[in-house]
C-alpha cells in the first residue's frame, strides 16, 4: 500500500441498498469522543454498546478510525464497539518527535486500552494496515484475543514491499505517459516523500487498484477531522517507502507465528485487490492454517463495500452475532 492510496481511504464508501451500517446516515451521530492520556498524550476514543468488545484497527498507517466506524458501527446493537484514533492520527495529539510512530506503539495503544477500558478478553477487527498491529498483538498477548478477523491485511514487511512493487508495476505499465515523470525524478534521487515525486506519483488513479467497481465512496462524518497523516506513514514505512519499504513496517514478519496464535480467525482477502494482492494473501492459507480464508470474488480492497451482503453474513456467522 502506498501513501498515495489514502484520498480512497478517506473518502471511500458505497451506495448500495443494505441493511447495514453504512445506510445509516446517523452512524456517526451516535458516538461521542473521550480522550484518555496516555504516555502524556490525549487518544480519541469512541465506545458504545453492549456485550463481548470489538475493537476495529484502520489501514493506512495514517488512517482516522472514521471509516471503519461507517462500515462497522452498527455493530454497538450487538458487542461493545471500540473505535480509536492511534497517536498522530484523527483527533488523537501528535507526538512530539516522529520517532514515536512505530507498529510497536500501536500494538501497545491497544495493550494499555484494553485495560483502561477494564476488559479481559478483546476481538480485534484489522483492515489494511490494521490487521499488522492486530496480528502483533494477537501474538504477544495471545490470551487477550477472542477472535481477529483480517481484512486484505499484510503478514510481513516483506509482503508490504512486495505489493508496493506489484503497485509500482501496474502503474508503470498502464500509464506509461506518467510513469516517466516518475521515472526522471527517481533518477534525481527524490524519494517518494519529497516534492515533486510526491506529487507526481499522487496523481495516478489509484482508485484501479483499490476497487474492482470504482464507483464506490465511502461514508464520512459531517464534522471536519484528520483523515490522513502523512507524518505517520513516513515514520512507519519509511521516507520512500512507495519503493523501499523501510521504518518500523519492514522489520514486521509474523509467517512463522500465525500458526501457534490461539485467536480464532477470519481472513479476507480480494480477487481484484491490487494493495494486499492474491499472490500474497492466499500465503495465508499455509501459514495460519486454522484460520477461516475467504476469497471475495467481486471485491478489490474494500470486500466489506464491494459484496456487502456475503461480507456481513459471513462475519456476522464469524462472530456469533444473531
Amino acid at each position: 500500500m502506498t501513501s498515495t492510496l489514502k484520498v480512497l481511504f478517506v473518502f471511500a464508501c458505497f451506495t448500495f441498498s443494505t441493511v447495514y451500517s453504512q445506510t445509516d446516515p446517523n452512524i456517526f451521530d451516535k458516538f461521542e469522543s473521550e480522550f484518555y492520556n496516555i504516555d502524556g498524550y490525549n487518544i480519541n476514543v469512541e465506545v458504545l454498546g453492549e456485550g463481548d468488545p470489538i475493537f476495529f484497527l484502520p489501514g493506512g498507517p495514517g488512517n482516522s478510525h472514521d471509516y471503519m466506524q461507517g462500515a462497522f458501527g452498527q455493530y454497538y446493537k450487538t458487542n461493545t464497539v471500540v473505535f480509536f484514533d492511534w497517536l498522530g492520527r484523527g483527533m488523537s495529539d501528535d507526538a512530539k518527535n516522529t520517532t514515536e510512530y512505530s507498529v510497536e506503539a500501536d500494538v501497545e495503544l491497544i495493550e494499555k486500552l484494553r485495560t483502561l477500558l477494564k476488559f479481559d478478553k478483546i476481538s480485534l477487527v484489522g483492515h489494511s494496515y490494521g490487521t499488522v498491529p492486530a496480528q502483533a498483538y494477537a501474538i504477544k498477548y495471545k490470551d487477550n484475543v477472542k477472535n481477529m478477523v483480517l481484512i486484505n491485511g499484510f503478514h510481513s514487511g516483506a509482503m508490504w514491499q512486495a505489493n508496493c512493487d506489484s503497485y509500482n508495476h501496474y502503474a508503470k505499465t498502464h500509464f506509461p505517459e506518467k510513469w516517466v515523470a516518475v521515472d526522471s525524478l527517481r533518477k534525481l534521487g527524490y524519494v517518494s516523500s519529497q516534492d515533486p515525486l510526491k506529487t507526481v506519483y499522487g496523481d495516478f488513479p489509484t482508485k484501479y487498484i483499490y476497487y474492482h467497481n470504482t464507483a464506490l465512496r465511502s461514508k464520512v462524518p459531517k464534522k471536519k477531522y484528520r483523515g490522513w497523516a502523512g507524518d505517520v506513514y513516513t515514520a512507519i514505512i519509511g521516507n520512500d517507502g512507495d519503493f523501499d519499504v523501510s521504518g518500523s513496517m519492514i522489520n514486521q514478519d509474523y509467517r512463522q507465528q500465525l500458526k501457534d496464535v490461539n485467536a480464532k480467525t477470519l481472513i479476507v482477502a480480494g480477487r481484484y485487490d491490487g494493495v494486499s494482492t492474491p499472490e500474497f494473501a492466499v500465503h495465508y492459507k499455509t501459514y495460519m492454517p486454522q484460520a477461516q480464508f475467504e476469497m471475495f470474488e467481486q471485491s478489490g480492497h474494500n470486500p466489506y463495500l464491494e459484496e456487502p451482503e456475503k461480507f456481513y453474513a459471513i462475519f456476522d456467522e464469524f462472530m456469533g452475532v444473531k
